[in-house]
C-alpha cells in the first residue's frame, strides 16, 4: 500500500515537472517565436536598404552612362555632318565643273527657243458660253475676238520687225565698231602726219559720232517699242479673261482597267468640250439609260497631250508675271488625277516657267532691265503653313507667318527660306527638297496621296536703268491637294482630320472665286475662312490674273469624284473677274 502511494506520489510530481516543462517549453517557443520575426523584420530591412542603394546606384550608372552616350552620339553627329558638307561641297564643285562647259551653249539655245516658242504660243480662243441664253454674250465676245486678233497680227508684226530692227542694229554696231577702231586707227595715222591732214580728220570724227547718235536712238526705239509690246501683250490677256479653266484628262495607265467613257467632240477644231458618259440607271419602265454630261472650258486637253503643249497656252500668263501683274496658276482635282505631274514633273509647268522666265529677264538686259527673281515654297497643311525648302526637322517647329501690304498688294511670307534664282537648273534644287518635306501618306484611295496644298511662289522685281521704270509682279503655282470623297477614301483618324481639312478649304476656294464673281466694289470677300486663300488673296482678286487646271481621271472608278470636279470648274469658268493691275512704277 505504501508502494502505491509512493508511486502515485511520484506520477504527481512527474506530471507536475511535466507541466512546468511544457510551459517552460511553450515559453521557450514564444520567445523563438519573437526572436525569428524579429529577425525577419531585420532582414527585410536590410534587403530593402539594399535594394534603395542598388536603384540608386543603378539609375546613377544609367544617367552617367546615358550622358556619355549622348555625348558620343553628338561627337559622330558632328564628325557626320562635318563629312556631309565636306561631300556636299566637293559634289557642287564637280557639278559647277561639268555645267560650266555647257552653261554658255543651253543658255543661247533656251533663249532662242522661247523666242520661237512666244512668237507662235499667241493664239486667241473666243469664249464661249453654254446655252442659248448667253448668245448675246457670245455675240459681243465674237466682236472682241476680231480686235484680239487684229491686235494679235499687229502684235506679231511689230515682233517681226523688232526682231528685224534689233538684228539690223546689232549688224550696224559691229559695223560702227570696225569702223570705229579704222577711224582710231586713221586719228592717230592723222594726228602723226602734218597739220595739211586736220581737215579730214574732223570729218572722220563728226561721221563717227553721227554713227553713235544712229546707234543710240535704235537702242531708244528698242526700249520705247518693248514698251508697246508689253502693253499691247496685257490688252491681248485681258480680253482673254482674268480667270481662266483648262480641263486635262489624264491617260490610263498599263495596271489599270475599266476606263470611263470620256470623248472630245471637238478635238479637230477648237478643242474646248468634253462629254462624260453617266452611269447606267434604271427608267421607271425598267429600261437601262445613261446620260452624258457635257463641259465647255478655254481649252480641253486629251490622253495624248504633252507638258509642252500645255505650256504653251500658259506662256502668256508667265510673260504677264514678268511684266509686273499677280498670277495664280492652280491644279485641281481628285487624288490620283495627275496634278503633281502636270505642276512639278521634270518638264511641268515649275520648270518650264522658271525656264521662261530667266530667259526672258536675260534678253531684257539689252534693254536695261535687271531683274531679281526669288523663289520660296510652302504648303498649307491641317491648315497650318510649312516651309518646304527650310530643314525637314523643323518643319513642324517653325511658324511660318503671312503678311499682306493693302496699299501694295503684296504679300510676304516671314520665317521661310527664299531662294534667288540665279539660272533656269536651280528649281530642280528647290523642287527636290519641297518633294522631300511635303506631307504625303498612305490613304485607301491612294498609297502615296499628297495630303496638303503646296504653293510655289515666284517674285520677280525688276529696275530700267535708263528709264527709270520698275515692276513687281508674283507668280503662283499651287498644286492642291486631291478632292476626295469620305466613303471613298475610307479615311480614319489622322488622314480623317486631313480630308476634312482638304475638303473645307477646296470648299472656301470655291466660295472665294463664287464672291469674286458676284461682288460689287467694297464687298466682303471671305478670304480669311482657309489658310489657303488667305495666303493667295492679292492673286485671286480683280487685281491679278487666274487660271485653273481641273485635272480628269480616266477611270469609271472615280467616274462620280470626276463629275463633281468638273462641275465645280464648270461654276469658276462662269466667274467674271474686273480688269488686271499690274504693279509698276515709273521715273519721276
Amino acid at each position: 500500500m505504501s508502494l502505491n502511494d509512493e508511486l502515485r506520489s511520484d506520477l504527481k510530481d512527474t506530471k507536475s515537472y511535466m507541466a512546468t516543462a511544457s510551459m517552460e517549453l511553450d515559453s521557450t517557443r514564444r520567445t523563438h517565436t519573437f526572436e525569428v520575426d524579429d529577425m525577419r523584420r531585420k532582414h527585410r530591412n536590410d534587403v530593402d536598404d539594399l535594394q534603395d542603394k542598388y536603384r540608386k546606384d543603378a539609375e546613377q550608372t544609367r544617367k552617367v552612362n546615358e550622358e556619355e552616350a549622348e555625348k558620343v552620339r553628338k561627337d559622330f553627329e558632328a564628325q557626320i555632318e562635318k563629312l556631309l558638307k565636306v561631300h556636299s561641297e566637293e559634289l557642287r564643285e564637280i557639278e559647277k565643273r561639268l555645267k560650266a562647259e555647257v552653261e554658255e551653249e543651253r543658255i543661247r539655245r533656251t533663249r532662242e527657243a522661247q523666242e520661237l516658242q512666244a512668237e507662235y504660243a499667241l493664239k486667241l480662243k473666243s469664249v464661249g458660253l453654254e446655252g442659248d441664253t448667253k448668245a448675246r454674250e457670245a455675240q459681243l465676245l465674237h466682236g472682241e475676238l476680231t480686235n484680239v486678233k487684229a491686235d494679235l497680227d499687229r502684235e506679231r508684226n511689230l515682233r517681226t520687225g523688232l526682231q528685224a530692227q534689233f538684228t539690223e542694229a546689232t549688224s550696224h554696231n559691229l559695223t560702227l565698231d570696225a569702223a570705229n577702231k579704222a577711224m582710231k586707227a586713221k586719228i592717230d595715222f592723222l594726228e602723226s602726219d602734218s597739220q595739211a591732214q586736220s581737215q579730214s580728220f574732223n570729218e572722220l570724227h563728226r561721221r563717227m559720232q553721227e554713227a553713235i547718235d544712229a546707234a543710240e536712238l535704235a537702242q531708244e526705239k528698242l526700249r520705247q517699242e518693248e514698251t508697246l509690246r508689253r502693253k499691247l501683250h496685257n490688252q491681248v490677256q485681258e480680253l482673254k479673261g482674268n480667270i481662266r479653266v483648262m480641263c486635262r484628262v489624264r491617260p490610263t495607265h498599263e495596271a489599270e482597267t475599266e476606263p470611263a467613257k470620256i470623248a472630245f467632240p471637238d478635238s479637230d477644231t477648237d478643242s474646248k468640250e468634253v462629254a462624260v458618259q453617266g452611269p447606267e440607271k434604271q427608267s421607271a419602265l425598267g429600261n437601262d439609260t445613261t446620260a452624258t454630261y457635257s463641259y465647255g472650258f478655254d481649252r480641253v486637253f486629251a490622253p495624248k497631250s504633252q507638258n509642252g503643249e500645255i505650256f504653251e497656252e500658259i506662256s502668256q500668263l508667265v510673260q504677264s508675271a514678268l511684266d509686273g501683274y499677280n498670277v495664280c496658276i492652280f491644279c485641281y482635282g481628285q487624288t490620283g488625277s495627275g496634278k503633281t505631274y502636270t505642276m512639278s514633273s521634270p518638264d511641268g509647268m515649275i520648270p518650264r516657267a522658271t525656264a521662261q522666265i530667266y530667259a526672258e529677264a536675260t534678253r531684257l538686259e539689252e534693254k536695261g532691265w535687271r531683274y531679281k527673281i526669288e523663289g520660296s515654297f510652302v504648303e498649307v497643311y491641317n491648315e497650318t503653313y510649312n516651309d518646304l525648302l527650310g530643314r525637314s526637322e523643323d518643319l513642324d517647329k517653325k511658324k511660318v507667318e503671312v503678311r499682306h501690304d493693302p496699299v501694295k498688294k503684296t504679300t510676304t511670307l516671314e520665317n521661310t527660306v527664299s531662294v534667288v534664282l540665279d539660272g533656269p537648273d536651280r528649281v530642280e534644287q528647290i523642287l527636290k527638297t519641297a518633294d522631300k518635306n511635303r506631307t504625303v501618306a498612305a490613304t485607301k484611295a491612294n498609297q502615296r496621296s499628297s495630303r496638303s496644298h503646296s504653293v510655289f511662289i515666284l517674285k520677280m522685281v525688276g529696275e530700267n536703268r535708263i528709264t527709270g521704270e520698275r515692276s513687281e509682279g508674283t507668280l503662283n503655282l499651287v498644286d492642291l491637294a486631291g478632292s476626295e470623297r469620305l466613303e471613298h477614301s475610307k479615311a480614319e483618324g489622322a488622314r480623317l482630320k486631313e480630308t476634312q481639312n482638304i475638303n473645307k478649304s477646296l470648299s472656301c476656294l470655291g466660295d472665294v472665286i463664287n464672291a469674286l464673281g458676284n461682288s460689287k466694289e467694297g464687298t466682303h470677300i471671305p478670304y480669311r475662312n482657309s489658310k489657303l486663300t488667305y495666303l493667295l488673296q492679292y492673286s485671286l482678286g480683280g487685281n491679278s490674273k487666274t487660271l485653273m487646271f481641273v485635272m480628269v481621271s480616266p477611270l469609271q472608278a472615280h467616274l462620280q469624284e470626276t463629275i463633281t470636279s468638273l462641275k465645280f470648274a464648270t461654276k469658276v469658268h462662269n466667274t467674271h473677274i474686273g480688269t488686271a493691275k499690274k504693279s509698276t512704277k515709273s521715273k519721276d
